[in-house]
């Protein structure tokens, strides 16, 4: 098979593999537990012979062992360059040939793949993602290739703005947790990683009881029972102990300059916030869009880029972690305009905190935040990651069903109450990396 039909094959096939878009309460999860106790949520839809498929072991790159940060991430790189008796060309030629996707990545919380097949090529595919799971090679010719890429990256980050500044941000927000550390590694960790670490991480922290899986597309309850104790049951029935500890984040009210040459400052800020379990946390969801989630309709849009024509672009979100929560945000701006930027940023965050939303904002952002919900299930793969998610938070089975509900349920008391309680000026943290006039480090 050419490349250039292999790509546009995919692209066919990432065109064609959609779930009908519609109301979430369309859509029918099938809870299935295989004879060997493993579970998925299984949204059936058999329009096309597709199926996509999202799991995740919980756990991620916060637990890198010290001496070996970016462990996590290098095993996502190389799970798929080889396995059991393939090296790493007849994997991946494999994989081409029949037009299968799988793909792994780290997060601080998670390790996390994906796999899309042609329902015809589902046993190769679900064989594959077995041999990568259980049976990984790990030969020295792709580790030591994977490894000079990792390298490279991790030098270009340190010249791209604005990932500099979010690494900076994290640095500062935890001095002394994991979840301050990079997940693609440091240069000297990444070097010492050898294929001892890499088998260990497979033995240890790939395993049953802390997996997740979420499948959309054409294949029935019963064919996916039999093919999850197939390419999961090896797994180890229990991953390695491990205590990742809360954290409240620090360096609250900083602000922290990195110099940099280039013309446009790029800034990111962020203060405590809240974890998904919060009782508060549609609250505060709801006022986010309000404030700066809203895209061009935002309080923070409207005011630093509209009204004063500050920044090319301005959001905040809402950060939830395992063991920790963050509002944060970010800028990029001109390097005269950046103290200017900063001192609107406070203002604003002071004033939402101050006088809370309006009717009209929060009707605006209800009526926004419930139409577009739909517009999350036009994708098989984003619905098979949505079921991970929803798991991962013990959300619920109904979850989908209930979602714009509880958004609806968000008065206005609600909302300013969260406000006046998470938006605290003097405890944002912020971090510009340029060459901001004006602006310089506070202790």
């Amino acid at each position: 098979m050419t490349r250039i039909f292999q790509s546009l094959l995919v692209a066919i096939i990432l065109a064609a593999g959609m779930v009908a878009s519609g109301p979430a309460q369309a859509v029918k999860i099938d809870r299935v537990v295989s004879p060997g106790g493993i579970t998925a949520w299984l949204v059936r839809d058999h329009t096309n012979p597709i199926i996509s498929m999202r799991f995740s072991f919980r756990g991620g790159a916060g637990l890198d062992p010290t001496g070996r940060t970016g462990l996590t991430n290098m095993v996502a790189s190389l799970l798929d360059e080889g396995a059991g008796d393939l090296d790493s060309t007849t994997f991946q030629q494999t994989l081409d040939d029949q037009s299968i996707t799988l793909r792994f990545s780290a997060g601080r919380d998670a390790f996390s793949g994906q796999m899309v097949t042609l329902t015809g090529n589902r046993d190769t595919a679900f064989n594959m993602l077995s041999l990568a799971l259980t049976k990984p090679r790990f030969d020295a010719q792709p580790v030591e290739r994977i490894r000079s890429q990792l390298l490279a990256q991790i030098r270009q980050n340190t010249e791209e703005p604005g990932t500099l500044a979010g690494e900076t941000l994290f640095k500062t927000l935890f001095p002394s947790h994991p979840y301050g550390r990079t997940t693609i590694g440091l240069k000297g960790d990444v070097e010492a990683i050898g294929r001892a670490d890499l088998a260990s991480f497979v033995a240890e922290r790939l395993a049953k009881d802390n997996l997740i899986i979420g499948a959309v597309g054409d294949i029935t309850p019963d064919t996916l029972a039999a093919l999850l104790d197939s390419t999961f049951g090896s797994l180890p029935p229990k991953a390695k102990a491990w205590v990742l500890p809360e954290v409240e984040p620090q360096g609250a009210g900083r602000t922290i300059v990195v110099k940099k040459s280039v013309p446009q400052s790029s800034i990111v800020f962020a203060e405590k916030g809240l974890k998904r379990n919060h009782p508060d946390f549609y609250a505060a969801y709801v006022m986010n869009y309000a404030f700066g989630g809203g895209g061009f309709t935002s309080r923070l849009y409207s005011t630093i880029r509209e009204k004063h024509g500050l920044a090319y672009s301005v959001y905040t979100g809402l950060h939830p972690l395992d063991r920790a929560g963050l509002i944060f945000g970010s800028a990029g701006t001109a390097n005269a305009n950046v103290s200017e930027t900063i001192q609107l940023l406070r203002q604003e965050w002071k004033k939402m905190a101050d006088t809370g939303m309006t009717d009209t904002e929060l009707a605006d952002a209800k009526t926004y935040l419930t139409g577009s919900y739909p517009l999350r299930f036009t994708s098989s793969g984003s619905v098979a990651g949505m079921l991970v998610g929803i798991q991962r938070e013990n959300l619920g089975i109904d979850y989908m069903d209930r979602r714009n509900s509880l958004i609806e349920a968000v008065s206005l008391a609600d909302v300013n109450r969260a406000a006046k309680t998470l938006l605290r000026a003097d405890a944002l943290t912020v971090v510009v990396v340029g060459m901001p006039k004006g602006v310089e480090n506070t202790p």
